[in-house]
């Protein structure tokens, strides 16, 4: 048993471990961090990184197959599918590798292994190459995040059935895919698969793709992955899946009415679940919400000393966020500033095209009975993007029909997740959409949609 007593112990090294763990060593804190696999976690190593890679590689391919459109002359353009994941996972290695480095750097401790809370101010590693370490600490902070979530009785065996986890490192484009789920998940491995020549089936029980978005912006991405050639199909159930030696069979149930699908693979991305198998032994009782960790203004659990932050403390489940959390979870606990919670932030989905919006949606603005108008701007109308050749989509605004006040932004478009962080700092600011539209947005940019979009609400939209 170590004789050393930490001032933070932090459970889990993703998104919100790692943050959380360099910010209290940065506040001069003796720290350690413990992680199962390499620093990073689920978004670094099997998620948002290396999904990202995955992705540009897809853009890239279909670049170049419109090569003709720009004047260009490419011939033979073909793909080397190993060598497309062979490069995601170096980018997600370099990346952890910059994690290790920051922890060095700031004197945090890296344990790697799986962690247990034995008693308050008491964790004790329980596998992994650590295994029998117990460290005394003042504080813990739970960040072991989660995990995706399966339907009953099916397994993720990485050829009939996937998980995000295991389609990563797939070590060809199946023939055809069923892509159960069509949250940024389903969607983005939708255009991934869809683009290396995958004959890919969306299935989505709900009445759009990416449900949480805007009902306008869900619908031009089911047009344009109809277009791309991915068969979508929204308000269907996935039923009596059959797992067998060579594919999968599924029924597609539509207001009553079936339909048999066969396809090489399943795809199974309808949600996650936390990671909170044996992270507390049987005498720390954690007071749990829907199956997350419940906590208080400061970020502290049900039981004192104990904190919890990122994805296990509930929706929303994004790495942006679960960073915030952390690092207001550290500061509070250590009285370096009063902790904040999480209120405005960017949802983004990095498909082509991209999707990013933040606030309210039309829909939740009617609902809530308020009194606003809307502005809307295509990109077919600004002068970047048509140069560029991507003139799909618009930019959104949703704002108080008399003051202004920006309610919500919903944006569909190249670079669209690049876009959003403007409208996210004026909602933080409390700008209107006339301090929007006054200021200069450099020309030719696609900007100065944002811009545009802003003036539309008032009807003063120019068409440049």
């Amino acid at each position: 048993m170590s004789d050393a007593i930490y001032d933070l112990v932090v459970i889990g090294g993703g998104p919100a471990g790692y943050v959380g763990a360099i910010r209290a060593g940065q506040l001069g804190k003796k720290v350690a961090c413990i992680e199962m696999e390499r620093p990073g976690g689920t978004c670094l190593n099997w998620g948002c990184i290396p999904t990202k890679a995955l992705l540009k590689s897809a853009e890239m391919y279909r670049a170049f197959q419109k090569a003709d459109s720009y004047g260009l002359s490419v011939t033979g353009v073909g793909f080397d599918f190993p060598k497309v994941v062979e490069r995601s996972r170096g980018v997600a290695a370099k990346m952890a590798g910059g994690v290790e480095f920051l922890f060095k750097k700031n004197k945090v401790d890296h344990f790697v292994g799986k962690a247990s809370v034995s008693v308050p101010g008491m964790v004790e590693i329980v596998d992994g190459p650590a295994k029998g370490k117990f460290l005394k600490t003042k504080n813990i902070l739970l960040a072991t995040g989660q995990k995706p979530r399966l339907l009953p009785g099916l397994t993720a065996d990485g050829v009939r059935v996937m998980t995000s986890r295991e389609a990563l490192v797939a070590k060809a484009p199946p023939k055809s895919m069923a892509i159960i789920g069509a949250g940024a998940i389903g969607v983005e491995f939708a255009y991934f698969f869809n683009a290396f020549g995958t004959k890919v089936t969306l299935v989505e029980m709900l009445p759009q793709i990416l449900p949480v978005e805007d009902e306008e912006v869900a619908k031009v991405l089911h047009r344009s992955f109809e277009k791309q050639g991915i068969a979508v199909h929204v308000g269907t159930k996935s039923e009596n899946i059959r797992v067998g030696g060579q594919s999968v069979k599924l029924d597609l149930v539509k207001d009553g009415a079936k339909t048999e699908l066969e396809v090489e693979t399943i795809l199974v991305a309808i949600g996650i679940t936390s990671n909170l198998d044996g992270l507390t032994s049987p005498k720390v009782k954690l007071e749990l919400d829907r199956g997350f960790v419940k906590v208080d203004a400061h970020y502290q659990t049900s039981v004192s000393g104990i904190y919890a932050a990122g994805d296990i403390q509930g929706p929303p489940w994004l790495a942006h966020v679960a960073m915030f959390r952390a690092i207001n979870a550290v500061e509070g606990m250590f009285g370096h500033s009063k902790p904040k919670q999480v209120g405005i932030f960017p949802g983004c989905t990095y498909c082509q095209p991209q999707v990013a919006s933040t606030g309210l949606t039309e829909k939740a603005a009617k609902e809530k009975g308020l009194n606003y108008k809307v502005g809307k701007f295509p990109f077919t109308a600004v002068g970047k993007a048509v140069a560029a050749g991507d003139t799909e989509g618009f930019v959104k605004v949703i704002a108080d029909a008399k003051t202004g006040e920006i309610y919500g932004v919903h944006i569909i478009g190249h670079e669209a997740t690049e876009l959003i962080t403007e409208y996210g700092l004026a909602m933080n600011l409390e700008a209107t959409i006339e301090e929007i539209h006054h200021s200069i947005h450099a020309h030719p940019t696609l900007s100065e949609a944002l811009g545009e979009a802003a003036l539309a609400t008032i009807g003063q939209a120019i068409h440049i």
